[in-house]
């Protein structure tokens, strides 16, 4: 478990902001949901969802459960260690190193995820649905599953050097 109070994060990013009305007899009811994704810009995220009845309460309980559900990526120059491909209910989302001076090629959701965590250069591609909140945990999802060089070598029984060359 990370502890939000030891990261230096940076302003939250607000991926969506959905308006929801209940009609009752006495009128329409609104009330909002807010998907907001946190981070430090050094390795660091966390994706999280609020509702209330007014935008900012939204907003902020979305940040407190972003804080609640930060995770440690393993980067490597800017980038990611390999390609991975992952899933979140019908969202699926490829995301590939990039040489350096690539930058962010993604879309919002995922560009949103990207510049929390502080990858500079990324290559991404989202197949199926489009829903920001599937396709944003499909991102942290194939982040979180990302493996560092140390552990592949370790796997491969090989050195670190063999593993880039």
């Amino acid at each position: 478990m990370i502890n939000p109070a030891e990261l230096d994060l940076k302003e939250e990013t607000v991926i969506r902001v959905t308006r929801v009305a209940k009609v009752t007899s006495r009128g329409k009811n609104f009330r909002f949901g807010a998907l907001v994704v946190v981070g430090d810009g050094k390795g660091h995220v966390g994706l999280g969802q609020g509702k209330a009845g007014e935008v900012m309460s939204a907003i902020n309980k979305a940040k407190e459960d972003a804080k609640q559900n930060i995770i440690k990526i393993h980067l490597i120059n800017g980038t990611i260690p390999h390609k991975i491909i992952s899933r979140y209910s019908a969202s699926k989302v490829m995301l590939k190193p990039a040489a350096p001076g690539t930058g962010v090629i993604a879309g919002a959701a995922v560009r949103a995820v990207m510049e929390q965590t502080g990858i500079k250069n990324i290559l991404t591609k989202r197949f199926g649905s489009n829903n920001p909140m599937n396709v944003a945990k499909a991102t942290i999802k194939g982040l979180s599953e990302l493996q560092d060089a140390v552990s592949i070598a370790n796997k491969r029984g090989l050195t670190i050097k063999e593993i880039f060359n």
